[in-house]
């Protein structure tokens, strides 16, 4: 996530809500409204960093990237840190309507477990919702392992419906409701990407997980012939700071290498480069080793009048 930072002089913090570039420039409907604050002078980014084998690098230094900020290379920065990946507060968003196999079934209980022990994150944590029908559902909050969430995954479509875009803005709005602040909020979502009966747009939904600093990872269940459904989750995920994963992956090594790149996910702040109004893209590149890759969302934006 990207964060514009006040003056030192002041505590309050003001949250810039990211963008992705490509898809808000066809975005309809009237922007939502935000508050700013004056005396905005730093920005505040998070990012993952992995190795040519998307791998997490626990071992970066500042020194081993550079930040491109609307055309301006930033390499002083204020602080540099390694994020704390245990504070993580995980929603698993299941597309029922249209992928839910036994071999399914038995990936999510490998999941429950993977997150539940292995990764260390408390079961309270943890919330799986569903969607099949005209609206999203939450199967289960806290105690999903001993509940047996998947079990209670529909085994039928009911007649095709798919609220794809509704169960996003669903689960990231009860994410922001009930995760502790200094939480990293993702969205794990198994789908093939397609959406036939949702109130909101995909535009929406990405603006909802941007307002609530929710990153997306989808696990695509599609096959290479669904290609809207596709560029729908790797917008989702480009767009949040997340990753797509292609199908046949895994759910359990999918989760592995999310639950991995934590552990390599950092929190960099550097001084405003420039003050123009609009979105600013942000890039992160290697400056040693060009094999390093950095996920993060893709940039923010500046308002055009400060309050």
């Amino acid at each position: 996530m990207a964060i514009l930072v006040p003056s030192r002089r002041l505590t309050l913090q003001l949250s810039i809500i990211l963008l992705f570039a490509a898809m808000a420039r066809g975005a309809s409907g009237d922007p939502p409204e935000y508050t700013y604050r004056t005396n905005v002078n730093e920005v505040r980014m998070t990012f993952a960093a992995m190795d040519q084998n998307n791998h997490g690098v626990a071992t970066l230094q500042a020194s081993d990237f550079a930040i491109v900020d609307k055309d301006i290379i930033v390499r002083n920065f204020e602080s540099f840190t390694r994020s704390d990946w245990t504070k993580l507060e995980i929603a698993i968003v299941v597309d029922a309507s249209e992928s839910v196999t036994p071999r399914f079934r038995r990936e999510m209980a490998d999941v429950l477990d993977l997150v539940s022990q292995t990764a260390g994150v408390p079961d309270e944590n943890l919330s799986i919702f569903s969607f099949q029908g005209s609206q999203p559902s939450l199967l289960c909050t806290g105690g999903c392992r001993a509940t047996h969430a998947a079990d209670r995954l529909p085994a039928r479509r009911a007649g095709g419906l798919t609220p794809l875009f509704d169960t996003i803005v669903f689960a990231s709005n009860y994410l922001a409701q009930h995760s502790d602040a200094h939480a990293e909020k993702i969205l794990i979502l198994f789908s093939d990407g397609e959406d036939t009966i949702s109130r909101t747009s995909l535009s929406e939904a990405i603006d909802s997980s941007l307002r609530t600093e929710v990153q997306i990872f989808a696990i695509d269940l599609g096959n290479s012939r669904t290609y809207q459904g596709t560029a729908v989750l790797r917008g989702l995920t480009h767009a949040t700071g997340g990753r797509y994963f292609p199908p046949p992956s895994s759910a359990s090594e999918a989760l592995t290498m999310i639950l991995e790149g934590f552990r390599a996910t950092y929190t960099v702040t550097y001084r405003l480069p420039s003050r123009s109004s609009g979105f600013h893209t942000v890039q992160i590149l290697p400056t040693h080793n060009v094999k390093l890759q950095f996920h993060s969302r893709s940039g923010y934006y500046f308002p055009t009048r400060v309050q």
